[in-house]
């Protein structure tokens, strides 16, 4: 285990409960310790009181879009590396999330365990 790793907080953001739980074993077990948000307000008041490393979106949540989320998070914390975590695998959503938002990384599901964990080391040096 990566003991760089071990110190990173992840926050995920998802509002799919099986999706939160299934991204924090695996990040668990890649020895992250992660926190966990179910929609776009939690995750903002999160990231005041937990400041976490690494923030994993999804932008397809119900109480704001991933993207504003994004916007917002960027707009108080811009050394924070967000990767987004989503089912939108077309061309014009990577472009979007990679380009013009400048988003970390951009990890469509369905995702493997390990290049999940990989993916994640690499933002957290």
């Amino acid at each position: 285990m990566n003991k760089t790793a071990s110190l990173k907080k992840v926050l995920v953001v998802d509002d799919e409960p099986d999706t939160l739980e299934l991204v924090r074993l695996v990040l668990e077990s890649g020895g992250f310790k992660t926190m966990l948000a179910s929609s776009g307000k939690e995750a903002l008041k999160m990231i005041e009181t937990t400041k976490p490393d690494i923030v994993l979106l999804d932008i397809m949540m119900p109480d704001m879009d991933g993207w504003e989320i994004f916007r917002k998070i960027k707009a108080k914390h811009s050394t924070i590396p967000i990767a987004i975590l989503t089912a939108k695998a077309q061309n014009i959503d990577r472009l979007l999330g990679l380009h013009v938002l400048k988003a970390d990384d951009y990890i469509t599901k369905p995702f493997g365990k390990n290049e999940l964990i990989e993916r994640v080391r690499k933002l957290a040096v």
